[in-house]
């Protein structure tokens, strides 16, 4: 496959030799000519001056034939209009776009953009394992009615089965992180303490859904 990669910073460069390495053919478009430096001499994709979101410098780029775009500069403005471009102007199906305000990566993912917020999900995470409550959203589908989060889990549930998780809650559990693997869960799996419990669930239950994870299990009944 032939990518466009507009933006030859620390990620754009990393990007670039990493499709590279796996076979594929890569063009880097940067304003910056010195920016090129960090693609290193083996890299052997095109280098293209200029603006990402400028036509010609996307035709340049080769961009009518490409089967994917990647926006990694560093404003957030310019990597939404260029992928923007990309899939409006050009039909590439395969876009997305570096965005550091996560407010904004919500607006432009329900416009069919898939979009990574770095700095600020970074920092997010770091609070998550600090200061863990509530629920913090990592996927919602462009209408934004259903969403996959990690949900704060009272250690009241520890020793409990997933099933008993899912019928009290009413969310589908996605997987679980325990000790830093991501595993898929069976009904009879039983909570360890340090799991991280990640959900699916519609996006208007979450105060209900925090509320009954942070309660712990009913105490009638069971499995």
């Amino acid at each position: 496959m032939h990518i466009v990669i507009m933006g030859c910073g620390r990620v754009g460069s990393a990007l670039a030799q990493t499709l590279e390495e796996q076979g594929h053919t890569v063009a880097v478009i940067d304003q910056d000519p010195t920016a090129f430096r960090r693609l290193g001499s083996s890299f052997s994709g095109r280098r293209v001056t200029g603006i990402g979101f400028d036509q010609d410098t996307l035709r340049e780029a080769g961009i009518e034939d490409a089967g994917a775009f990647a926006a990694v500069s560093s404003g957030d403005n310019s990597n939404i209009i260029a992928a923007r471009v990309a899939r409006e102007m050009f039909g590439i199906e395969n876009v997305a776009a570096r965005i550091y305000d996560p407010r904004r990566a919500e607006v432009y993912q329900r416009l069919g953009i898939p979009t990574v917020a770095t700095v600020r999900w970074t920092a997010d995470q770091m609070l998550r394992r600090l200061l863990p409550s509530g629920a913090e959203p990592l996927w919602r589908d462009p209408t934004g009615g259903v969403q996959l989060a990690e949900v704060h889990t009272s250690t009241a549930w520890v020793g409990h089965r997933i099933s008993r998780l899912q019928d009290e809650t009413g969310v589908r559990v996605a997987f679980l992180t325990r000790l830093g693997e991501a595993i898929l869960p069976s009904s009879q799996t039983v909570l360890q303490e340090g799991d991280l419990v990640h959900v699916m669930m519609r996006s208007d239950e979450i105060d209900r859904v925090e509320a009954a994870f942070a309660k712990g299990p009913e105490e009638e009944g069971g499995h």
